[in-house]
């Protein structure tokens, strides 16, 4: 069977930066800058971006355009043949970490179309109350969360053109858009310069309060927000030509990601600032604390209504994503046609997030397990995999895969660091969350 391509390089651009768009850019690195020196976090997180997340991308796009395969299959294909079945059993357990984030991820996104729809119907939610009451509403979470998949099925059952390459251009035109729009209305707002200050002017002295902590916390955003080790980066590139170097494309994806993170603290620290909501709320600064700024805001329910429909959207490329990533899995390993694989993801993934939907600490352990364990471990592996010739692909095939097509070029210097750099610093992140 002939494997699909993406029709354009647009469309490839904002798959892959759907998949790298989401919550994390907007629930995660808001409050993380908050607790760790503002501008000061900022720019070590950047300096983190391009030591560390760069150069795993650049792996997960390399395994996915050489194999032309998601990663269940990618790396048995690309490994010599005596160890080939050894790798296609490691592929597949990275790529099951997929599921795992999928039947957690799924729920969240539910909860943000609810609030998004509740704004809609001109019915804002309770700030004090509504959080509370919809994560204990097991009905409602299951409502929205079987919603969630079953747009994300029927996405991918179109195919790669018509559903998910043509769905994920124009939902991140429409959340670059949406957020554009917030961010130029947070700017005038009266407390803009107040809060922009907090963003903007590093804050040394906070930063060195804790500064191990301080440092984890940036390089572990930097190597979560790009969603790597787990194949949904992979699955991607599988569907491209080779008309550009995957190392431009790795840059690309990364400004775009980059600029979600920062215009969306443009909008956040400014509202937080006029309406007196503290920038450190942690996790709960969505669903607790920026209701209570729009519930203020002149026009609030319109702006709150803007703001959880650029959440859904960011959320829902994500799952769009990675679902397309685990049919492909199937569709590679099992020989399945995509309307088979298809059902079986979606139903799979609705009935085992129903321990998420009742239980929010399965979710929080689900969560640990796939960002603290899944992600880092699976990008360990890879990134050997890409610089050992021995058992693995090996770093001249892994380079000129990468430098192929208009854009730069993979430096030859770059393996040693893959050999030194790029392992302790995932090591660390690993210890770091534990």
């Amino acid at each position: 069977m002939t494997r699909e391509k993406l029709s354009s390089r647009l469309g490839f651009l904002m798959l892959a930066a759907g998949s790298a768009v989401g919550l994390g850019n907007v629930w995660r690195f808001p409050y993380i800058v908050g607790e760790n020196g503002g501008a000061a976090f900022v720019i070590v997180y950047l300096a983190f971006l391009a030591i560390l997340g760069f150069p795993l991308l650049a792996v997960e796009l390399g395994i996915g355009r050489g194999a032309n395969k998601s990663l269940a299959a990618a790396l048995g294909t690309l490994s010599p043949p005596r160890f080939s079945r050894f790798w296609r059993s490691i592929g597949s357990l990275l790529a099951s970490g997929c599921f795992v984030l999928m039947i957690y991820y799924t729920d969240v996104c539910g909860w943000l179309l609810k609030y998004a729809s509740d704004y809609a119907r001109l019915s804002p939610p309770d700030c004090t109350t509504s959080f509370a009451q919809l994560t204990g509403n097991w009905k409602i979470c299951t409502a929205f969360m079987i919603t969630v998949v079953t747009i994300s099925t029927l996405v991918c059952l179109m195919g790669v053109v018509k559903g998910v390459e043509r769905t994920t251009k124009w939902m991140m035109l429409s959340l670059l858009l949406l957020l554009i729009v917030l961010a130029i209305k947070a700017l005038t707002l009266p407390g803009a310069a107040e809060g922009l200050e907090f963003y903007l002017k590093p804050d040394w002295a906070r930063f060195m309060e804790n500064p191990l902590k301080s440092i984890f916390a940036a390089m572990g955003q930097a190597f979560f927000t790009l969603s790597l080790g787990i194949g949904s980066m992979t699955i991607c590139a599988s569907y491209v030509g080779k008309d550009h170097s995957l190392v431009k494309e790795s840059l690309v994806i990364i400004l775009i990601d980059t600029f979600v993170a920062l215009l969306a603290g443009l909008v956040i620290f400014p509202a937080c600032a006029t309406y007196g909501v503290e920038y450190t709320s942690g996790p709960g600064l969505i669903f607790e604390a920026l209701p209570k700024v729009f519930e203020k805001m002149p026009g609030g329910v319109l702006w709150g209504g803007v703001f959880f429909l650029f959440l859904a959207l960011a959320a829902l490329t994500t799952v769009v994503a990675v679902f397309e990533c685990l049919i492909a899995g199937l569709m590679d390993i099992f020989g399945l046609k995509r309307f088979s694989a298809s059902i079986i993801v979606g139903i799979a993934v609705a009935a085992l997030s129903m321990p998420c939907v009742l239980s929010e600490n399965v979710l929080k352990w689900e969560d640990f397990a796939v960002s603290q364990l899944w992600l880092p471990i699976g990008a360990l592996i890879q990134s050997i995999f890409v610089v050992n010739g021995t058992f693995g692909w090996g770093w001249k095939n892994f380079r000129a895969a990468v430098s192929i097509g208009r854009g730069p070029k993979m430096p030859s210097f770059m393996k040693w660091h893959y050999v030194i750099v790029v392992p302790l610093l995932i090591l660390l992140v690993l210890f770091s969350g534990f």
